[in-house]
């Protein structure tokens, strides 16, 4: 009865405890990887933000020559989209592929900002894993070194140390690269959508400075 009382009284708390060193590691990456997906998600979701009527006043203000109003609404809205049209107004005049690849070369340094921490998130994913994978054969090897110490005294309580720590530690590894990798992919699949917008307006942009003026 009081073997199952302690096995049922073993918290999750202590359970981390067992996993050992390993475990600072893993905790270290896990909050480091909540922070970011946090982070990434308020940036992102910004970014993702959208004026329906900006690409109407932008069309009227080119039309009507007003490129400086143009600029400034660029300046107003302060997104992603509007920084790409507020380079192509920059340069107005110039060839169109001139143009077309001043927005881009703006639009690869607007991902790239966007994506600013997923090595990180996608390096946890692989190695959270393999830090659980080493702090099992650790426990294992301690396990087995405390066993053989033991002698004819070893039974299974000399071996539930280490193989606690083998087990915890598998299980915090695996946890935090799925957390790790489900958070990069979904930051991944929002950033496409952001890019796709992009592009859109790019071709709106530039559709824009080959309409004819009314």
């Amino acid at each position: 009865m009081a073997a199952t009382s302690s096995a049922q009284a073993l918290s999750l708390w202590n359970l981390t405890l067992e996993g050992g060193i390993i475990m600072i590691p893993l905790a270290v990456l896990l909050l480091v990887s909540i922070y970011i997906f946090v982070e990434r998600c308020i940036v992102i979701y910004k970014a993702s933000k959208e004026d329906a009527t900006f690409m109407k006043r932008i069309r009227d203000y080119i039309h009507e020559g007003e490129i400086e109003s143009a600029t400034k609404l660029c300046k107003v809205t302060n997104t992603p989209y509007s920084r790409l049209i507020m380079k192509g107004l920059t340069r107005i005049g110039r060839p169109m592929n001139d143009v077309l690849v001043a927005i881009e070369n703006t639009g690869n340094i607007e991902v790239s900002a966007l994506g600013r921490g997923f090595t990180w998130l996608s390096t946890t994913a692989a190695a959270a894993p393999m830090l659980g994978f080493l702090g099992t054969v650790t426990g294992m090897v301690e396990a087995f070194f405390a066993m053989s110490n033991a002698g004819s005294a070893a039974n299974i309580s000399v071996l539930s140390g280490g193989i606690y720590e083998a087990l915890v530690t598998t299980v915090a590894g695996l946890i935090v690269g799925i957390i790790a990798l489900f958070a990069y992919n979904f930051l991944v699949s929002r950033v496409n959508r952001v890019m796709s917008n992009l592009e859109a307006k790019t071709m709106e942009f530039m559709d824009l400075l080959n309409e004819p003026s009314l």
